[in-house]
């Protein structure tokens, strides 16, 4: 059995997994409703706006430091024998864990509209996060084995 590091170390793997996260991160800010979710928009648009490709180039440098983070729920939750209904489960622990990684990348970012843009949306994340824990949970099982 792979974990979600061991298929990043492989490059043809680690382009699809980049381009189903970026297709997850897409479709869950164009389902967001409400004001939250117009600030959500607001705040991504404006994000690959300032650097087109920011998506993909953002998950494929955070996957890594992503992976050790999810990779102990998914052989939990396959255990279990049910990834989605373990990630549902513990969606709040995932989310803090996933928020961690970012809040640290935040912390030594260089670019101070994008470190703006991040603090402004970050009160309001880990609804967004916990909201796409069932998506994340088919991601990992469709491309760890």
């Amino acid at each position: 059995m792979d974990t979600l590091a061991e298929v990043l170390g492989d490059p043809v793997r680690r382009r699809a997994v980049v381009k189903d996260a970026a297709l997850l991160v897409e479709s869950e800010v164009r389902g967001k409703r409400g004001m939250r979710g117009m600030a959500l928009k607001g705040g991504y648009k404006s994000m690959k706006r300032i650097k087109p490709g920011i998506v993909e180039e953002a998950l494929d440098m955070l996957l890594p430091q992503f992976a050790p983070a999810v990779d102990p729920y998914f052989a939990r939750g396959r255990e279990a024998g049910s990834v989605e209904s373990y990630f549902m489960s513990h969606a709040d622990e995932i989310a803090d864990a996933l928020l961690g990684v970012t809040d640290r990348r935040a912390a030594r970012a260089n670019n101070r509209v994008m470190k703006k843009v991040y603090d402004g949306l970050r009160g309001q994340a880990k609804v967004h996060v916990v909201d796409a824990i069932p998506g994340l949970s088919r991601l990992v099982s469709k491309h760890v084995r």
